[in-house]
């Protein structure tokens, strides 16, 4: 779990928040949330573009519809040892840049040094 929390903190821009309690660690950047982390669950939720979603879906078992978020929009990636670690930061990632997209354009270029 540490090593996810670090990857996603190692995004530009990107902090810690507890809104939702203190067992539910949820990673923003601009204010926005690009992933949940679960330790009880030991699961990760990620935003998600819908077409890929279902594809991970599919080819993931470990890869299920959000939970407790839009299931359209976020899958909750369980972290049962059954994806490749490389696999899971490129969802990370993903998540992230899907969130920065939608920022505003000159908060975009802030966070991507232009």
């Amino acid at each position: 779990m540490e090593h996810y929390v670090e990857f996603c903190l190692g995004k530009k821009g990107a902090y810690e928040d507890y809104p939702f309690g203190p067992e539910a660690l949820v990673m923003k950047v601009e204010g926005k949330m690009f992933a949940l982390i679960s330790d009880d669950r030991k699961s990760i939720s990620l935003k998600c573009d819908p077409v890929i979603a279902e594809n991970l879906r599919e080819q993931h078992a470990a890869v299920i519809p959000g939970y407790h978020m839009n299931k359209k929009h976020w899958n909750t990636v369980l972290l049962d040892g059954s994806l490749e670690q490389d696999e899971v930061e490129s969802m990370i990632t993903h998540s992230y840049e899907l969130v920065v997209k939608s920022l505003p354009k000159a908060v975009r270029e802030s966070l991507s040094g232009s």
